[in-house]
This record gives C-alpha cells, sequence and structure tokens, in this order.
C-alpha cells in the first residue's frame, strides 16, 4: 500500500526546498537486509527531484533515525513526468544530476560523459559524442547502459542513447588543465610526504626525550606564535599515529576497575611526576593516541591534546586549590580541572601556563558542579610541540585583496582592521583594501598601522643608504567601502513620446516558467486596454512553453503542464498579443521584468516592434513612500482594490489596470498631466531611492579628490538617503565619481544578480560599461545559493563554475580588469565560529553552515580559480588585483593639515591682547613666571595654527559680556594663562599668589604659600598689601598648560563656552 514520504517519516526534519520536493513523493515499498544493516525506499514523483537532494536526504533519515547504528540507507526514485518532458527537456534539467550519479559510481564514465557533446538527431535519441580514447571505447556500453536505465527506467522515457567519436582536444585549453593535473600531483605528493614526515614527529614526540619534542617544535612548518598570526590546526583525525591500547581511533568506555583506590587520601601527597620524561607535567607518562575532542559525547577515558587557552585557580579547604583549565585542539574546546595541594601550585603553574601546548589523559564526565562535560581525574599531561601550521604566502608574485571588512561592517565583519593591514603586510602582499558596509569608520585604525609599518620600513631605507625613502613603492592601505547602490537612473516611463493620459494604455501581466527571459519561457499572458481612462477591452490565454513547468512555478501559480500542453505556443500567441496592443503604452507591475520576456520573444521572432512602457511599482513607490511594500497585493489593498487568484495573469492584468486608472486622478493632483511629467516628478523625490532595491557594490578612492568623493558619499547615504540601510543614488555617485573606482562587488551585486536572472545582453553590457572592474570569488562563497529557493538557477557547485566564467567572459569582451576577492569578513578559517554566532543571533537559520570568507593567500587563491586554465587565475588574482593597486595613491584617510579658519593678523591680535592684559594685572614689568608661562603658550598656540580658535571664542565671550549675559569657561581651558588672559575663562591657571588690584603689587613666594605648596589661591589665608593698604587677591589655581594642549602643546584646542 502506497503512503505520503511523511506519513512514512513523520519525524524526519528537512530544509524548506527538500520539504517542499517530498511533500508530493509517494513511497511504495521499504525493505531491508536479513541483518537490517541496509534499508531501500521506493519513492515515486510526479516531478524532478535533483539527485544531490536524493542524496540530502539519505544521510538525513540516516542521522535522525539510526545514528548509533550502522545502517545504510538507500532512496530508489522513479518520476511520472509530463508529456513535456523530451529528451532534450530532461537533459537541460537533469543532466547535472547524472553527472554527480556518475561520479560516485565511477570516475571514469563521469569525465567521458563531462567532456562529452549531447545532441538530440531525432525526437526520442540522445547523442553523446565522447573523445575518441582508448578508455572511452571500452567504457562506452557501460555508460550507455547506466544512462539508459536512468533516462527510461526512472524518468520513463522512450529514447535511445547512442555514442559515437570526436578528436582528442589539443591546444591551449588542454595544456592548461594538463598542468593544473599536474599541479594536483605535485599537491597530493607533498601532503603524502607531509603527513608521513608529520607521523615520524609524533612517534618520535612520544617516544624520545622532551628535547626531541622541542626540536620538532623548531623545525621547518611549525609556528611559536602561529595563535597570533593565524594558525590552522591539523586535522585532529590526522593526530598521532603511534600505538594504541584497545583500537586505533577507537572511544574507550570508561571503566572503573582499571583506576583503583584514590592515593591522596588523608595528609599523603602524592608526587606531582610519576616519571622521569622531562615531558611530562604532571601525573604519568603515557603513549595513547590523541581523538578529537569534537568526538567525545559522554563518559569515557580520553587522551587530547590541545592549546591553554584559559587558566584559572580557587583555593578550597584542606589546604588545597582546584586548577581549572580551557583546552581547545580547533574542533571543540573543553575544560579540564586538577586538585593539588597549595604547595604544588606554582610547580604544576610553571609549566601549565596560557599558550602552551599539552597531551592530557584523564575522565571525561559531567562535572557536578558546572553541569558540563569536563575532563577530571587526570592521569597526565605532556608536553608537546605546537602541532598548529602557520598559513603563509610563499608565491613570489603576491595578490591584492580588493573586498575586506572589518568588526565595522556591523553584525557582520569580526577581525580588527589591525589584524588584517598586519597580516596582508606579513605575507608580503603590495596593498590591502578596507570596504566595509556603507561606513569608513575602520579607515584611522588601519591608517595608525599603516604609518608604524612605514616608520619602521622608512628607518630602515635610510640605514640601508637610501636618504629620502619613497612610501609611494611601500605597502598601501586601499581606502573604500562596500556601498548599497540604487539604481535610480531607470524611468519610472521608459520610451516616452509625450503622451498623455487620453492615450490608449495596455495594462498587462505575465506567468513564466522562471526569472530569464533568454532560458524561461511565457506560460499565461492576461491584458486588459485602457482607454480615455476606462476599461475597454480584454487579453487572455495560455502559452505552450514546450518545456516542463518547474515545479516551485506550478506551486505558486497553479498552472500545471497539463493546463498548457493543447495551448498556442508563442509564436502563435505573441503577434495577437502585439495586434491587441497596437501603439498602446505598455503598463505592467514591475514592467521591466515582464518587458524583458515580451521584447525577448519580439527580437526572437523579427517583429520589428519599439515599446512605451509605464511601471505601476515605481509610481506606487513615489505615490505611497511611508508604504512598506509596494508588491502588487499590498498596492491592492492600500488602494481597496481585490486581487483573487494572485499570481495568475489574467487576474493580476485585472487588478493592475484598476490601480493605474486610480493612480491617474492621483498624478493629476500632483501636476503630472502627461507621461514625460512622470519620469521628472519620480526623479525629484529621495523617498523612490529609499524604496528602490539596492544591490553591493565596491568603491575605492583612487587619490585625494575620490577620498573626499567617497566621504560626501557616506554623508548624503546616511543623512539624505537611509533606509534600513544607507543608500548611494547612481545619481548622486555620477555627480561625484572623479577620483573614484568602481568594482561590481559579489552575489548582492547587480551585474552578478543580473546574471542569475539571465537578463538581456542589452542590460548585461549596460551594467558592465557602468562599472571600472568586475569582481569573482571563490566557489565556497556562493555555495549557499544552491540550497536556495530564490536563486533557482543555481543547483550545483558548476552553476557558481559557470557565472564566474561568464564574467570572466564579459570583462574580455567589454575589456574590464576581472579580478578575484576573497570577501573577507574573518581573517583564518577557524574565526567562521565568531561570525556564526552573529549570525546566529541575528536569525539566520543556515548559521552554522558558514561560507568560507576568510584572507587567502595568493596560492589558496590560484587553486580557487585553477579550473579557469592556470594563466587566466594568474591574471584575476595577480595580475588584474596588482593593476587596480597600482592606481591608487598612498594617501592618509584625513588630511595632516589642521585647515583652521582664517581670521587676518589672529597671531598679532592675540599676542597683543594677552599682554596687555598681563601688564593690566601685573605692571609694566611682568613676573618672570608670568612672561615664561605666556611665552611658552603662545609659541605652542600660533605655531600649530591654534590662535585663529582663541581669537574666535574671545570675540564671543566678549560680545556675549557686552550684551549683559554670563558666559565663561571652566573646562580644560582653564589651564591656559592665554585663555585666562583674553578673556576666555575666569580660571587663572598660575601658581598660587597674591596679587593688588590697585597698584599691581604680586606675591608668588610669600611664607603663606610655601607652607601650603599645591593649595589653590582661593584657599589662602587673608592678606592686605604692603604697598598700598588694599586687601589683596588670592588667585592662581597651579594647573599645567599641557592639560589642555598636551606636552607637546598640539592637542587639538576644545573651548567650551558656558
Amino acid at each position: 500500500m502506497e503512503k505520503s514520504f511523511f506519513d512514512v517519516f513523520p519525524k524526519l526534519n528537512l530544509d524548506k526546498k527538500s520539504s517542499e520536493l517530498f511533500e508530493q513523493v509517494t513511497v511504495c515499498k521499504v525493505s531491508a537486509t536479513k541483518s537490517r544493516d541496509f534499508v531501500r525506499v521506493s519513492i515515486v514523483s510526479d516531478y524532478l527531484i535533483p539527485k544531490e537532494t536524493i542524496y540530502k536526504v539519505e544521510k538525513e533519515i540516516k542521522r535522525q533515525f539510526f545514528d548509533k547504528h550502522p545502517v545504510t540507507v538507500k532512496l530508489y526514485e522513479s518520476f511520472h513526468l509530463s508529456e513535456q518532458y523530451t529528451p532534450e527537456n530532461l537533459m537541460r534539467e537533469y543532466e547535472s544530476s547524472i553527472l554527480l550519479e556518475l561520479r560516485e559510481y565511477s570516475p571514469v564514465e563521469y569525465n567521458i560523459f563531462k567532456m562529452a557533446d549531447l545532441s538530440y538527431p531525432k525526437e526520442n535519441q540522445i547523442l553523446i559524442t565522447a573523445e575518441d580514447t582508448v578508455l572511452a571505447r571500452s567504457k562506452s556500453q557501460e555508460l550507455l547502459r547506466i544512462l539508459e536505465k536512468i533516462i527510461v527506467e526512472r524518468c520513463g522515457l522512450k529514447a535511445e542513447c547512442l555514442m559515437e567519436y570526436k578528436e582528442k582536444k589539443t591546444g591551449r585549453h588542454k595544456e592548461e588543465d594538463d598542468i593544473m593535473i599536474s599541479r594536483q600531483i605535485r599537491e597530493i605528493t607533498l601532503r603524502a610526504f607531509g603527513k608521513a614526515g608529520a607521523a615520524a614527529e609524533e612517534a618520535s614526540e612520544e617516544m624520545e626525550s622532551g628535547a626531541a619534542g622541542r626540536a620538532e617544535g623548531a623545525g621547518e612548518g611549525s609556528s611559536t606564535n602561529a595563535g597570533a598570526i593565524g594558525g590552522t590546526p591539523e586535522k585532529p583525525a590526522e593526530q598521532g599515529k603511534g600505538t594504541v591500547s584497545k583500537g586505533v581511533g577507537e572511544k574507550r568506555p570508561f571503566e572503573k576497575r582499571s583506576f583503583g583506590k584514590r592515593e591522596d587520601r588523608g595528609d599523603f601527597r602524592r608526587a606531582i611526576k610519576k616519571s622521569d620524561n622531562p615531558d611530562v607535567i604532571y601525573g604519568r607518562d603515557f603513549e595513547d593516541e590523541v581523538m578529537p575532542m569534537e568526538d567525545i559525547m559522554g563518559e569515557m577515558e580520553v587522551t587530547v591534546k590541545g592549546k591553554i587557552i584559559r587558566e584559572d585557580s580557587r583555593e578550597i579547604k584542606n589546604e588545597r586549590t582546584i586548577l581549572m583549565y580551557d583546552i581547545t585542539d580547533y574542533t571543540d574546546t573543553m575544560t579540564f580541572k586538577m586538585f593539588v595541594h597549595n604547595d604544588q601550585v606554582a610547580e604544576v603553574k610553571a609549566d601549565l601556563k596560557m599558550g602552551a601546548f599539552v597531551k592530557l589523559k584523564g575522565i571525561a564526565a559531567i562535572d557536578a558542579f558546572d553541569k558540563e562535560l569536563t575532563i577530571g581525574s587526570v592521569i597526565g599531561i605532556r608536553k608537546i610541540a605546537d602541532f598548529t601550521t602557520s598559513r603563509k604566502d610563499l608565491s613570489v608574485r603576491k595578490r591584492v585583496e580588493l573586498h575586506c571588512h572589518t568588526k565595522m561592517s556591523d553584525m557582520d565583519g569580526v577581525s580588527e582592521a589591525k589584524d588584517i593591514v598586519k597580516r596582508a603586510y606579513q605575507w608580503g602582499h603590495p596593498a590591502i583594501a578596507i570596504t566595509d558596509h556603507g561606513v569608513v569608520q575602520a579607515f584611522p585604525d588601519a591608517n595608525h598601522v599603516w604609518e608604524d609599518l612605514w616608520k619602521a620600513e622608512k628607518a630602515k631605507r635610510k640605514e640601508a643608504g637610501d636618504p629620502n625613502p619613497d612610501k609611494q613603492d611601500f605597502f598601501k592601505i586601499i581606502y573604500g567601502m562596500e556601498a548599497y547602490l540604487v539604481d535610480d537612473l531607470q524611468e519610472l516611463v521608459v520610451n516616452e513620446q509625450g503622451q498623455d493620459f487620453t492615450h490608449d494604455f495596455v495594462v498587462f501581466d505575465i506567468e513564466t516558467t522562471g526569472f530569464s527571459p533568454v532560458s524561461n519561457r511565457i506560460i499565461e499572458i492576461g491584458a486588459v486596454k485602457v482607454v480615455n481612462g476606462e476599461i475597454a477591452d480584454k487579453f487572455s490565454t495560455f502559452v505552450n512553453p514546450q518545456v516542463p513547468i518547474p515545479y516551485h512555478i506550478e506551486k505558486l501559480t497553479g498552472i500545471n503542464d497539463s493546463m498548457v500542453m493543447d495551448a498556442p505556443v508563442i509564436e502563435e500567441v505573441l503577434p495577437q498579443f502585439m495586434e491587441f496592443c497596437k501603439d498602446a503604452v505598455m503598463v505592467a507591475h514591475n514592467a521591466s521584468f515582464d518587458m524583458s520576456f515580451i521584447k525577448e520573444n519580439v527580437m526572437r521572432q523579427q517583429l520589428n516592434k519599439t515599446f512605451t512602457y509605464a511601471d505601476t511599482l515605481g509610481i506606487a513607490r513615489v505615490l505611497f513612500p511611508n508604504q512598506a511594500k509596494h508588491t502588487l497585493d499590498a498596492v491592492c489593498k492600500t488602494m481597496g482594490i481585490s486581487l483573487e487568484n494572485h499570481h495568475r495573469a489574467v487576474d493580476d492584468a485585472g487588478a493592475t489596470a484598476e490601480i493605474f486608472v486610480k493612480m491617474i486622478p492621483l498624478l493629476k493632483e500632483q501636476g503630472v498631466t502627461n507621461l514625460k511629467q512622470v519620469n521628472e516628478w519620480g526623479a525629484s523625490s529621495k523617498e523612490i531611492v529609499k524604496r528602490l532595491p539596492s544591490y553591493h557594490a565596491i568603491i575605492l578612492a583612487e587619490n585625494n579628490v575620490g577620498r573626499e568623493n567617497l566621504y560626501r558619499l557616506v554623508s548624503a547615504s546616511h543623512l539624505d538617503y537611509y533606509s534600513k540601510r544607507p543608500r548611494v543614488p547612481k545619481s548622486f555617485l555620477m555627480k561625484h565619481r572623479e577620483g573614484l573606482i568602481l568594482g561590481s562587488a559579489c552575489e548582492a551585486g547587480e551585474l552578478y544578480r543580473a546574471l542569475l536572472e539571465d537578463k538581456p545582453e542589452a542590460e548585461i553590457a549596460r551594467l558592465v560599461n557602468f562599472y571600472d572592474y568586475l569582481e569573482i570569488q571563490p566557489l565556497g562563497n556562493n555555495e549557499f545559493m544552491i540550497e536556495s529557493e530564490r536563486v533557482p538557477s543555481i543547483n550545483s557547485m558548476e552553476d557558481i563554475r559557470n557565472i564566474n566564467r561568464r564574467i570572466v567572459e564579459l570583462g574580455e569582451e567589454y575589456g574590464k580588469p576581472v579580478v578575484a576577492t576573497c570577501d573577507v569578513h574573518f581573517l583564518d578559517p577557524e574565526d567562521e565560529v565568531y561570525r556564526r554566532i552573529i549570525m546566529a543571533g541575528k536569525g539566520f537559520e543556515d548559521a552554522d553552515n558558514q561560507a568560507p570568507l576568510y584572507l587567502r593567500t595568493t596560492e589558496e587563491m590560484l587553486a580557487e580559480f585553477e579550473y579557469l586554465g592556470s594563466d587566466k587565475a594568474e591574471e584575476v588574482v595577480i595580475t588584474n588585483t596588482n593593476k587596480i593597486a597600482d592606481r591608487i595613491d598612498v594617501m592618509a584617510p584625513v588630511r595632516p593639515d589642521k585647515c583652521p579658519p582664517v581670521i587676518p593678523d589672529s597671531d598679532k591680535t592675540l599676542t597683543d591682547i594677552c599682554y596687555r592684559r598681563a601688564h593690566e594685572l601685573y605692571g609694566d614689568e611682568l613676573p618672570k613666571i608670568v612672561e615664561e608661562r605666556l611665552e611658552k603658550e603662545l609659541h605652542s598656540i600660533i605655531s600649530n595654527g591654534f590662535a585663529v580658535m582663541y581669537i574666535i571664542a574671545q570675540k564671543l565671550v566678549w560680545k556675549s559680556v557686552e550684551d549683559g549675559y554670563l558666559v565663561g569657561s571652566r573646562g580644560s581651558v582653564g589651564s591656559s594663562l592665554v585663555a585666562f588672559m583674553a578673556g576666555i575663562t575666569e580660571v587663572n591657571s598660575l601658581a598660587a599668589h597674591y596679587r593688588c588690584p590697585k597698584c599691581r603689587y604680586y606675591d608668588f613666594d610669600a611664607p603663606e604659600i610655601k607652607e601650603n605648596a599645591g593649595i589653590s589661591g582661593c584657599d589662602l589665608p587673608d592678606k592686605i598689601c604692603p604697598r598700598c593698604g588694599e586687601p589683596l587677591m588670592k588667585d592662581g589655581f597651579d594647573i599645567p598648560f599641557e592639560t589642555f594642549l598636551g606636552f607637546k602643546g598640539d592637542k587639538e584646542p576644545d573651548i567650551d563656552l558656558n
């Protein structure tokens, strides 16, 4: 009896895409072998299911139902496909699945089929043309047998598979492939020898003395500071090749009988070490094999090795101390605890320090206090060498990273700018770009590091005999950002001819098999004609696409293959539709999508038709700027229009027509009476920019003009165009493009999205021409698209390779350099865990599947792009990235000069004011302390260009006092005697002293002052002037000038007026 798949596996949890595919799957039979170690599940589906999804579901069934049992689960699928499936249609959709299955079955048949050409000489024939080799001829019958089994038996098509042969490929690309293969062989050989060497060193470490272990640590390939510069651990499965008890690599269960009674009860104190091996830190020596920490699941005896990353201790009763350490092997991190006597703590801590690498044997169990899996009952601890390997860039020619995020990419990047800059410099890269999302806040940090590096390099060059080192040929920081670019250059009405609203309009909608006008087909057209502002006629028809309708499209639209099988093809429908439209203005919701299909099919049929078309989506964004969404159903709700059977062309067209008719009077209220005015009205609106979709784009500052323009973009994007994110309109960018270099960015960039949606060549050309360079990234960066429902055109890694190949071709065709970037979000591969935590906190369901967005070496990037051929890989990774970097000047993120305002003769004016006031207070002959203090302060203030700041403050204060306002400053400016003399502050910063306001007598050395050294003048005892008998003023607060402008007198003045 057949049952639905989720009736058979009701508790199976699958990802959304797989769940939707398997909702309509029926299970015909479930069987198992007598030994119950192999389960067969026969399933039937009316829709094709990619083989990759089948494999994934097999693994999930195994993981969720048979995780602790040695059971293999195998799904045997068969398909009941519609009549739309021909051999050619099937291969177009299912070829990647066949390749995946062949690769699992045999690499030989896989390579023969992958390199072969497919053609369809007759309706039910598939001709495979393979390279003529002995291997191909010997395996051809087996390949044909497999293909017929898949196509005929599984998919139910009546098809004959034939094989013929072509001459073996030669030429440059073949040579590059051979080079690539030879490199892979060499790399495999090196890895093999490397592992053998590592095994020998491990054995040596465990068999010989500590000196041998230290020698291993000093050997080539090890690094004592790998953690500081990005250590990458060896895989734990490859660690430790020595002899082990109870089987190699087995997890040993906890055996209480093997430990006996505790030996340290009462006052008996056991020795810290029970071995003569100098590498033993604690307990006894041991030779057990290491296991990865990630494999430790419960109570068991374990042997692990790792790096100590945290230490803590807590004294307890009976003169004992708990020592607690966190240790990581980079697969997981665990705590181990030891109980030692207080007088032994120092001896243990001497070797167990932060950063130490140790091998540890003990019992893993749930700690009674922490309730966490912890290693206790420690049997032994040994010193070992650093087992991490430092990533180094050993390439002769180095790459440049042009797409790099720091912590300033809010809730996205995780690395410090200074660490990234130091790493790039350490690897010998000639430059590195800082391109955070929409901001430039990391620039100062990056520049501070650069200044330190240049200072050291400058000293070296001078020592080497270069009297004037040139920083332009030194390592450089490229200042830029990843902007959220909005294409506001597209008009609300395209190709307008001045038509007014009395003109005829055809409001239409189409349904299609996908997003690409080139690769996908129209399956329904619905249209409504509007004459004089009223609905006058309708047009509706299905269209036979002559290809199967994908499952997700059927689910969205409700249109299946049986509904379109007897419908006319587009070659019949389109002329009828054009006759219905005649010279009317076309109107659609998101018109660029619908019109791209119409224009593509008009071009194919050579109908020689031009269109004027308007977009109700764009008009709605301007009319209703405060509305969150402007989808068809959202706009219908706002305007009170009924929308039934959404995503059916005829119903959507009717609703859009009602929207357009109601929009006309609203536009007239805005003074818009024709289509030309619609564009002018829309172009003046900032609100439309806030509602348009945004795309990522890299913007690099080429020189100081570009740097200033970059800052203009940042300011405008935050102040004028911010909506959820800081947006940069293309129109604003074009006004300030001087000195800027534009890159097409990542998969969220405009060009990449256009390629995914298979936009027309004219649109692709427009986008390519807009950018200065094009960008491609490693396959892993975009692997998430394979699982995403939003990207139906990407179903395998080969699809991602093809997108990158297409971008390279576009670069060659349009003369644009193509660069390979990492899109760095963290420094080293193991740092992905930090971003994983951030993504999980933001609610991403796939946070655990982090893309490898780490900074790669030149060799790593060359390996990533080997599929382009050796020469092209070198071009995109090294040559072109350096060409971009060479165009960019070495510069500081801010101007080094102070740029103060200018008031003529402000230096002289300030000096005159100060000395005039000083003579008024202290007489014609100034005390030495006053004169020296004024000279010192005025020199610092004037030489650093700050005199004008004092004059501005002086003018404000004097004017305020003149107008009757009480004003002054008691901030840090109170430490400046010049500020006091200029009347900016009431605080006299000199040492405590007496002065007479009448005869100008002063005393800085009175006994009362010496007895109270450091006192403020206001706290001095009262005193009478010995000259004139007037009460003396008690003045001076004894504040050093450095409080205000620093020890060098060059600190920026901050004059706060109250």
